[in-house]
């Protein structure tokens, strides 16, 4: 079996390349010939490393896996290099809608509309397009409409481990 000295550049080197949040399951799974409570205590090695060591990066856990972030402070230059890289952001009302969606989904784009005041069809189909937005099911009601949710790429675009990492409504209310 590997010791955790051994295991830990490979974790890091499969966390770093990886393009989506990478699961426990699928490092032990890569790895081979080792247990999850190794894995998770080699990860945990990682993050304590890179806080000693002043790193610009840290490993985050969201969307059931995990991923390397740039650490807060450093936004201002990230930013810097995706405005000029042509990063697309989302309109107001794209993320208006998005925190609907996600607050009350699954959510019919009528119950959406109504919250909104406005249509929202073309927006819907926008952040499906940038999978943020998903098809979660049918509705029992009359003529079974579409119920609407969020995915893992919004978890992932949002930096978050799962729904409930989303600020409470109350913390969000103005003073």
């Amino acid at each position: 079996m590997k010791s955790i000295e051994e295991i830990k550049p490979i974790i890091e080197s499969l966390i770093f390349a990886a393009e989506e949040p990478i699961t426990l399951r699928k490092l032990v799974d890569i790895i081979g010939d080792i247990d999850s409570a190794r894995v998770l205590e080699a990860v945990a090695q990682l993050k304590n490393d890179y806080d000693t060591q002043g790193r610009s990066f840290q490993i985050e856990e969201i969307a059931g896996g995990y991923q390397l972030f740039t650490k807060p402070e450093y936004y201002e230059w990230i930013a810097q290099l995706r405005k000029k890289s042509g990063e697309t952001k989302l309109s107001q009302a794209a993320l208006e809608t998005l925190a609907i969606i996600a607050y009350k989904q699954p959510i019919l784009r009528a119950d959406l509309e109504s919250i909104r005041g406005v249509q929202s069809g073309q927006i819907i189909r926008l952040l499906m397009e940038k999978d943020l937005v998903k098809v979660v099911g049918r509705d029992e009601s009359l003529g079974h409409p579409l119920l609407y949710g969020t995915t893992k790429r919004f978890l992932e675009y949002f930096g978050l481990k799962d729904l409930k990492d989303l600020p409470n409504i109350e913390e969000l209310e103005a003073p």
